[in-house]
């Protein structure tokens, strides 16, 4: 994603008359060995009778030799560049094996190197020719040490560096350059002085050094940084002066001391040379006169690729929120009483390796970044605000649920916890410095805000009867202890052994409070447990306490059963809960629920942990609450709040952070209108960017991804009864048709895991007769809500066992709708649509175009309801419409759609996904016509059980990948385009000079895959094969790893890093010279025309084994 810019560099002298000008060398030129591509280069010259002359010089560079035949009163020397500021890694290189350290009295140049190198290897010299080095560079040479054996490449960072430290830049307009002494002494020169003092103390080390002066293109950073400057604040362009230094095997490598870096794509070079007296810009000279000199350097950008860091200019994005705005004005005007939330996911800053931000769920660096994420949503959204921790889900194969912190606030802006500092974050890092009685105090607080005796408040202990039995297991030693003869098995031995077992144990390790609400809802009442062992005694375990209780052991009568308030029936004003006192009771059928405190010790000191008991109002919720903050302002103790969360109400808003393989998900709350989501996003964005999370992800071999997690968008109503999905089921049926009709909704803003066994496939990518079932669904959905009055769960019964996964995982679907009117329970019933084919954009603003595009969809359907067949794409679903050319215009015919139904959305506005989603390899151009190659969308099996060490796994073959090839411009019947010798079976589109084909190839052979005999394919080599001449017109080549065989360790920092990383792997070179067999051409392409794959695409897994 390159950025293209346009310099303009003029220099003007104004002299006081007429005056002859002598003959000027002008060394304007980028360098032949300048890394930045250059695509226009212009050098104007006032007045115009002048005569230009084109050399080079000795080492290279390019001179422009003016002579001027006539006297003037002005010269203006104007120089323009189109430069590709296509990323550029500066360390990309490879050192020879005698040179990769840096050994301490240095090394030498082979004999013949040294000797093409003499020039760049004399010694600078101080007061005059053959005076060497100053005695202060002498000086600093001897200060400067690093440890022997020091890498090569550490070594002139760490040069650099030094020089960059000790030498404070300024901008010195007087000609001429510093000697390096008194560069030293003074502490300060500008880029040539210190540029010159490297090039002294290179050579003082052994190393060939050179001057080079040119253009130095500074662009202003998109996203100010988290660590260090951020850059410049506008785009900058002037004259600079570096350093070069000769590595063997690297070649020429630039090093910048002004800035302590190495020379990138920003450092375009005109002239390098041994002394900086033959890198001057301009040298000339004119008749003794008085002049005035004038210069200016201005950079512009010509064109710039959507990017993930600024997807949209400024002006666009205002576009786009002004239609936002008309979409809400046109939902609120037909009284749809839609919401949009969302499941954004967010990975490390600082971290992409470790398992808990690759694959697995949960890491002690994630609870981290999650917890200070949650505190920063707080402060910004929610001062007086609740944070809760508990249990999240529980996914199989996992011992225990994941964790949850949940953000709750009343919508009526009235606190729900008013003290924030009696709230304390058990993951923050801070010792904890609670004692163990606490747990009692605050407790004992509660009851007696309840009014409740301090009898009620229990202690918990752990059981001894497991250690016993831990210690019975043990392989070594007395399996138990001499006093715990259990003698004859009798019911007074077992009473007598247990009541001496108890006795051992005296420290509590909680405190509980029985709680529930009265059987008339008019008050709490707590229950006077009375258990057989005359204490309560913990389950086993390391969960909190207010889980291992046990509740099989209170009473013989099985508890009343507990039922959530309807979703449909719950609102107006959250009043506030029934002063009266509890009242204790008797255990019988009262619900065994408590509140729980206990201390847990983590290092020094400990936390106070409150675990609030279930609760089936909001009311409830709120009191228990208040009571809690209540007494821990009394107790003068912060505490954590866990156990049970509020039942779903709209009264209270919420957002919960939750861990996911690789990610933090973070689930927002719906907004009514496109402004207020916006808002959300921005501000959530903000803060977990303060929170050191990241929204994009990187690849070793520089693919640039998301986070790899969802960015589900979810669809619904203030309140379920309000949900325009249960009110209106055709609306579900029209978004679900034209899904199902457009390919490009379910892949463009999907991950890189995609197909039948993706964790969000489409309908029609499962059972070979869903589409024939669905079209019965659809038909019976009609026939139930005919005259307006359908009931909320024809929805879910109608398409409950459709919009599944191929193993029946109603969760696992593009469309779920396990919370729009489940017959689980009220909280399925929710009025929700979880839209889950959207993985996480890397930039807000694309997340609320993905968000615009829904609600403008919605708005559509909800006035003319979709009455469209469905389409069977057969072998085009994962054909034509998975190559990016394709796709991208059946986006295009959406967005068309949508402007040719009301909605003004621009099609420009999908390109920052076409970009990333499917990014452009490269381009190549032989005998006029272009050859594109773009990645494309490979689905990936999940493969069969396997065992593991840590038990049965299903590996995901991502060893297979696919990329797409657009010819442009040439004729069929005279060319044909191989791959690796295979011909690529292109299809015609709508443009008769446009012909697009798709190559899958076997990129990785890894021992787990679905063929994990077959080899790989790479590199990929794509040739133009001319059939009137037998021969090939021209190639490039593809490779899925740094063609220098160079192994990354790590993933790229950022996107920087990463582009140049993908740029290496592309070269527009490699072709088969001389004759081809032209008939071996042909008979493989009649082959692949004949085979049964999808059509224009070349698997050359198949080419190389079936079709032999």
């Amino acid at each position: 994603m390159s950025i293209k810019v346009a310099l303009e560099h003029r220099t003007s002298y104004t002299f006081d008359r007429l005056v002859r000008v002598y003959p000027h060398v002008v060394r304007l030129r980028p360098a032949p060995h300048s890394r930045t591509a250059i695509e226009a280069y212009s050098l104007r010259v006032e007045p115009n009778d002048h005569f230009v002359n084109w050399q080079q010089d000795a080492v290279g560079n390019f001179l422009a030799r003016l002579v001027f035949p006539n006297p003037m009163s002005r010269l203006t020397i104007t120089v323009g560049l189109i430069a590709d500021l296509k990323v550029i890694n500066p360390f990309d290189f490879f050192i020879e094996d005698w040179a990769e350290t840096w050994p301490a009295g240095g090394w030498t140049y082979p004999t013949a190197l040294a000797d093409d190198l003499k020039p760049y290897l004399r010694p600078v010299d101080e007061d005059g020719v053959g005076s060497g080095p100053g005695e202060l560079v002498r000086a600093w040479l001897q200060n400067f040490t690093v440890r022997d054996g020091t890498r090569t490449i550490d070594f002139l960072v760490a040069l650099n560096r030094a020089v960059n430290a000790d030498v404070a830049y300024s901008l010195r307009m007087e000609p001429g350059v510093q000697t390096p002494d008194f560069t030293l002494r003074n502490g300060v020169g500008s880029c040539r002085d210190s540029a010159w003092l490297l090039v002294s103390i290179l050579r003082q080390l052994g190393l060939a050094a050179r001057f080079v002066s040119g253009y130095l293109v500074q662009l202003a950073s998109d996203v100010e940084a988290l660590d260090g400057p951020s850059g410049p604040a506008a785009d900058f362009t002037d004259l600079h002066a570096w350093t070069e230094v000769y590595i063997p095997g690297a070649g020429w490598i630039g090093l910048d001391p002004t800035s302590g870096l190495f020379a990138g794509e920003g450092h375009i070079p005109l002239a390098a040379t041994p002394h900086p007296a033959t890198a001057a810009p301009i040298s000339g000279g004119t008749e003794p006169c008085e002049s005035i000199l004038e210069f200016s350097n201005t950079v512009t950008r010509v064109h710039e690729d959507p990017r993930v860091t600024l997807p949209y200019p400024d002006e666009a994005w205002r576009t786009i929120c002004d239609v936002g705005r008309r979409v809400d004005e046109r939902l609120a005007a037909a009284d749809v009483r839609l919401t949009v939330g969302g499941e954004p996911t967010f990975v490390s800053v600082d971290n992409q390796v470790d398992e808990e931000w690759t694959t697995a769920a949960d890491g002690p660096h994630k609870r981290q970044r999650a917890s200070d994420l949650a505190a920063r949503l707080k402060q910004a959204w929610a001062p007086q605000g609740l944070i809760q921790r508990g249990q999240g889900r529980w996914y199989p194969g996992e011992p225990l649920p994941r964790w949850q912190i949940a953000l709750y606030w009343r919508t009526d802006g009235r606190p729900l916890w008013a003290d924030a500092a009696l709230l304390a974050d058990p993951w923050d890092g801070s010792p904890g410095l609670v004692e163990a009685d606490a747990a009692c105090d605050v407790l004992s607080w509660v009851a007696d805000g309840f009014g409740l005796p301090p009898s009620q408040v229990r202690p918990a202990y752990e059981d001894p009867l497991a250690r016993l039995a831990a210690k019975v297991r043990k392989p070594h030693g007395d399996p138990v202890k001499a006093g715990d003869d259990l003698g004859s098995d009798t019911a007074e031995g077992r009473a007598e052994l247990l009541a001496r077992l108890d006795e051992s144990t005296t420290a509590p390790a909680a405190f509980v409070l029985p709680l529930h609400r009265r059987d008339d809802d008019l008050g709490w009442a707590s229950a006077n447990w009375r258990l057989r062992r005359g204490r309560i005694v913990l389950l086993e375990g390391d969960s909190p306490a207010g889980l291992r209780l046990p509740l099989d052991s209170i009473s013989w009568r099985p508890p009343r059963p507990r039922f959530d308030a309807d979703p449909l029936s719950v609102g107006g004003e959250l009043a506030a809960d029934a002063t009266s006192d509890a009242v204790v009771t008797e255990p019988g059928s009262a619900p065994p629920t408590a509140m729980v405190a206990e201390v847990r010790h983590s290092g020094h000191g400990g936390l106070l942990y409150v675990f609030l008991p279930p609760t089936e109002a909001l009311e409830h919720f709120v009191d228990l609450v208040a009571r809690v903050e209540a007494a821990a302002a009394k107790a003068d103790c912060p505490v954590v709040i866990e156990g049970y969360g509020p039942p779903p109400d709209p009264r209270l808003r919420s957002v919960t952070i939750t861990p996911d393989p690789g990610v933090i998900e973070v689930n927002v709350p719906p907004t009514a209108s496109f402004s207020e989501q916006t808002q959300l996003l921005e501000s959530l964005y903000e803060q977990a960017r303060l929170a050191r999370l990241s929204t994009e992800s990187f690849d070793v071999d520089g693919t640039h991804g998301g986070t790899g997690g969802g960015n589900h968008i979810t669809l619904g109503g203030v309140t379920p009864a309000d949900s325009p999905l249960l009110r209106r089921p055709d609306l579900l049926v029209s978004l679900l048709t034209y899904w199902q009709r457009h390919p490009s909704l379910s892949y463009l803003f999907a991950g890189r895991f995609v197909g039948t066994t993706s964790q969000a496939p489409r309908v029609d990518e499962g059972r070979s007769e869903a589409l024939y079932e669905l079209e019965i669904a659809f038909a019976e959905i009609a026939r139930l809500s005919a005259g307006g009055a359908a009931k909320p769960w024809v929805t879910d019964r109608a398409l409950r066992h459709l919009l599944t996964d191929i193993t029946g995982n109603t969760h696992r679907a593009e469309f779920c709708i396990d919370k729009l009117y489940s017959p689980d329970g009220p909280r399925g019933r929710l009025g929700l649509l979880e839209l889950r084919g959207f993985e996480m954009p890397p930039h807000l603003r694309m997340a609320m175009v993905q968000s615009l595009l829904v609600r403008s969809l919605v708005a559509w359907f909800w006035d003319e309801p979709l009455r469209a067949p469905l389409i069977r794409h057969g072998a085009n679903l994962h054909g034509r419409y998975l190559l990016p050319h394709f796709l991208i215009h059946d986006i295009a015919d959406v967005a068309a759609d949508l402007r040719a139904h009301g909605v003004p959305f621009e099609t420009s506005w999908l390109d920052p996904f076409t970009e990333f989603r499917f990014p452009r390899i490269g381009t190549a151009v032989f005998d006029g016509v272009e050859i594109e190659l773009r990645g494309a969308i490979e689905p990936w099996n999940t493969l069969g059980e396997e065992s593991t060490a840590t038990g049965t796994a299903r590996y995901v073959d991502s060893s297979v990948e696919r990329i797409q090839i657009r010819i442009i411009g040439a004729d069929r019947h005279r060319y044909v385009v191989t791959a690796n010798g295979y011909p690529v079976p292109l299809l015609a589109t709508d443009n008769p000079d446009i012909h697009v084909g798709g190559v899958r190839f076997k990129a990785w052979q890894p021992p787990s895959a679905l063929h994990p005999t077959i080899s790989t394919d790479v590199p990929l080599q794509f040739e133009l094969v001319d059939l009137t001449t037998g021969t090939s017109r021209g190639g490039c080549t593809y490779h899925v790893a740094h063609p220098g065989g160079r192994a990354y360790d790590e993933p790229p920092v950022n996107a920087v890093e990463a582009e140049s990383r993908r740029a290496r792997r592309f070269e527009a070179t490699g072709f088969t010279p001389g004759k081809l067999d032209l008939a071996a051409i042909r008979e493989r392409q009649a082959r692949n025309l004949t085979d049964i794959g999808a059509p224009g695409i070349l698997d050359l897994r198949r080419v190389r084994t079936v079709q032999q």
